[in-house]
């Protein structure tokens, strides 16, 4: 199978692929003897002999984990802040691993953790529109008119929000609770939009991703998921992928 360069080292584990495209600037990848100087090479992972400051590297076996993220931990490998990881959750895995899309640090609920590059591209990316539900709790009573804003779309900083489903509403003069579906998740977009509308978010957690839900996952813990939701879950990126054609 032929691919880039850096996008093997990066599935290897050897760094994120802007890291690996550095990494071959600077000299330190080889392949079949050769030492390559410019990203973009075109390989076959399965017949080039390709080494890393001299060692032999080879690609690690796929890991797909489901996650259900508690507050106060962020989706990033990296944070200057010095916070809790989700990642760190998870323990005595060797593989390189990284969240497909983020919640916030204040919200909860799934995530799918994983060093599938191509499963997570396409579970992230708003192109392949892959539906996340959120069970959503604000502060007061949630009116007709908030809902059909946020069916229609809400406009923000960066635009007019795409339109989302709103169901499963139950109104109360204090609080109210809702499920929530959308097709894209910019940062905070969800907590942004309600308080364009007056609504103060209290919980914000994910509930599904796709098709794929765990209620008896509880908070902070994780588990495999199946062979069958791996295939279900690129089953469906891949339908999607092919309506846009």
């Amino acid at each position: 199978m032929l691919e880039r360069l850096q996008k093997f080292l990066a599935e290897a584990g050897i760094g994120s692929r802007r890291e690996c495209e550095r990494l071959i600037e600077d000299g330190r990848v080889s392949v079949d003897g050769t030492l390559v100087t410019t990203p973009g090479m075109v390989v076959d992972a399965e017949k080039s002999a390709i080494h890393f400051d001299g060692a032999p590297v080879q690609k690690e076996r796929k890991i797909y984990y489901l996650l259900n993220k508690p507050k106060g931990y962020v989706c990033s490998n990296r944070d200057e802040l010095d916070r809790l990881k989700a990642i760190d959750i998870l323990e005595n895995i060797t593989q390189r691993i990284y969240t497909i899309g983020r919640l916030d640090i204040e919200s909860e609920g799934l995530l799918i953790v994983t060093n599938d590059g191509d499963l997570a591209n396409k579970l992230s990316h708003p192109k392949f529109e892959v539906k996340k539900t959120y069970f959503v709790e604000v502060d007061g009573f949630m009116t007709n008119v908030a809902v059909d804003a946020l069916k229609s779309g809400v406009w923000l900083s960066f635009g007019k929000t795409r339109p989302v489903m709103v169901q499963n509403v139950r109104r109360g003069k204090k609080r109210s609770r809702f499920e929530m579906v959308l097709k894209e998740g910019k940062n905070r977009e969800i907590r942004r939009m309600l308080n364009d509308c007056g609504y103060k978010v209290q919980i914000l957690r994910r509930t599904k991703i796709g098709n794929l839900s765990d209620p008896d996952l509880k908070v902070s813990k994780y588990r495999k998921l199946t062979g069958a939701e791996v295939v279900r879950l690129y089953a469906l990126a891949e339908r999607k992928t092919h309506k846009k054609k």
